[in-house]
Formats: C-alpha cells, structure tokens, sequence
C-alpha cells in the first residue's frame, strides 16, 4: 500500500518557452535529474511539447519543454508555433528562458508580448549564468526586469546545478494543491519509439551546420527483439533519417558512409542506455523532398 500525499502536497505542470536555443531542454534535464530531452547546440532542436516529472516530497512538478517561439519560414514552423501556444493554455505556471550570455532581442520581445495576454504567472529565468561574469549577469537580470511583468526573476545555470532547486522551489509554488499526477519513479511520459528516433536525431545533429539542422526528422520504424525466447537480448531497432534534399543525404552518410556509421555508434550508446539492452542498429537516409512545407508529408513523418 502507497503512503497518501500530504494535505500540502502540489502537482501541476510548468511550461518552459523562449526563442530557439536559450536551454530550455538542457534546464528541464537538470530539474528531472535525468535526460529525458536531446539537447544540441542548434535551433530549433525541440519538435515536440516534451514532459519530464520532478518527484520531490512535497510535490510533483511536470515540466513541459516546448519548440522554440519564433517567427515560422515553412508549415513545419507553423505548427510548432501552435503547438507552443496550446500548451501555454493548459499550464500552471510558465517559464520564460533568457540566456545571460545573449542580449535581450527582438525574439525575446516577440515572445514576453505573447505572453502578455496568457492566464498563468510567468516567471522570468535567466539561464546559462555559468557563461557570464558577475557584472554581466546583473546587466541580464535587469534587463529581463524590464521586458515585462513577472511573477519572479531566478538566475540558473543548468550545467553547473547553480540555483537549479531554487528555481524548482519557485515554480511548485505556483502548483495548486493535489495528488501526485504520475507513478514514482516515471521520469517522462514519452513513448520509447519517440525517445529512440530523438537520440538518433540528436546524433545525426552533431556537428552540422546551416540548414541541415532543420531538415532532419528521424521516424523509428520498429524495435524487436532479435529473439523472442531472450527477454534480455539484442533488440533489433530500425529507423530512418529523412532529409529534404540528396545533397543533404550526401553529408549525413559521408565519405564512405563514415559519418553515417559514427552516428549510428552515438546513437546506439544512449538508445542501451535508455532501454537497458544491448542493440543493433539499423540506419537508412531517405530524401522527401521540401517535407517541412507539404502538410502530407508532415502528417507521415508525425507533425
């Protein structure tokens, strides 16, 4: 028999936003205390609302990581910009990220209008304060002050853990009072088919540049055990790397298929991991042609 939550005890869910590549996956990761998000230096490396659970015994705290807020060049951008907004609605409490070691710009003012009109607090986090000098940060924190009115301002530095429970503390604050909303011990409620195409997307991201980034999509077609009689053998897992363009599909196998074949090896170290077996690996790349912009090919690849 479980023991029952305290009167006190909250539960609800936090929303981070903010323009591409302010940390917001790399901050959810710290506060679960596990990877449940790829991360990469690239924009636009978040494609869906991904929900990562903070057990703590006062609380439980579901993170929701979003794409990136940003003004949409193709259909795929569009989309993701709605699917920001429908999360924004259905959340307790919300974290604008503001990296320290960029200058508030117009992203930034795009996105603090946008949520100018929601219904939840919204706390400014000032991420990435490892990056910046004392004097600098200070400049950063009164900047994000003025760019609008919020609940609270918290500097935080994911990589170096710096008040990491602190801004934890500030956000369940905005919970309201309620039972736990998943088991102990859940980390993510992601399928593990969508877990083990992001490990390979966030592999194949490593190391490219320019337009490569956002052409990449990555569908699990399946994962089987090589033989059904082991419950702990190899599992065999089959996916596919769509890019848009065959000059593309040229740079993600490389010369000889080398590059393909590190990919496939990064990949396959996270997917052991997140699965606890061993795995064989099966990469194929594939063209669709200018999928971000035909909503068939979106809907196939799961936008």
């Amino acid at each position: 028999m479980t023991d029952e939550p305290s009167p006190d005890f909250r539960s609800g869910f936090a929303c981070f936003v903010g323009r591409p590549n302010t940390g917001k996956s790399t901050l959810m990761n710290a506060l679960v205390g596990s990877k449940v998000a790829i991360t990469a230096d690239q924009p636009q490396t978040t494609r869906r609302a991904i929900r990562g659970i903070v057990h703590r015994p006062d609380a439980q705290l579901v993170i929701v990581d979003t794409p990136g807020l940003h003004r949409p060049r193709t259909l795929l951008g569009e989309r993701l910009n709605d699917l920001v907004r429908g999360t924004l609605a259905e959340v307790d409490v919300i974290g604008l990220c503001l990296p320290a070691n960029e200058k508030i710009g117009p992203g930034d003012r795009f996105i603090a209008a946008e949520l100018a009109g929601v219904h939840a607090p919204v706390v400014a986090i000032v991420t990435k304060t490892d990056l910046v000098p004392r004097p600098v940060l200070a400049e950063r924190l009164m900047a994000a002050d003025a760019l609008g009115d919020w609940a609270a301002i918290v500097p935080v530095s994911a990589q170096g853990g710096d008040q990491v429970e602190v801004l934890a503390d500030v956000l369940v604050g905005y919970l309201p009072p309620g039972p736990p909303l998943y088991p102990d011990g859940d980390l993510t409620d992601e399928p593990e088919l969508i877990m083990v195409a992001e490990l390979v997307r966030e592999a194949a991201l490593e190391g490219v540049t320019h337009e490569l980034p956002h052409s990449l999509a990555v569908v699990v077609e399946e994962i089987v055990p090589r033989d059904a009689d082991q419950a702990d053998g190899v599992l065999d897992v089959r996916a596919t790397i769509y890019v848009e363009r065959d000059s593309q599909k040229g740079i993600v196998i490389g010369h000889r298929g080398e590059r393909l074949k590190d990919v496939g090896t990064r990949a396959r170290h996270g997917i052991e991991a997140l699965l606890s077996r061993r795995v064989f690996l099966d990469l194929h790349v594939t063209v669709a042609k200018d999928w971000q912009r035909d909503p068939k090919q979106l809907g196939r690849l799961g936008f």
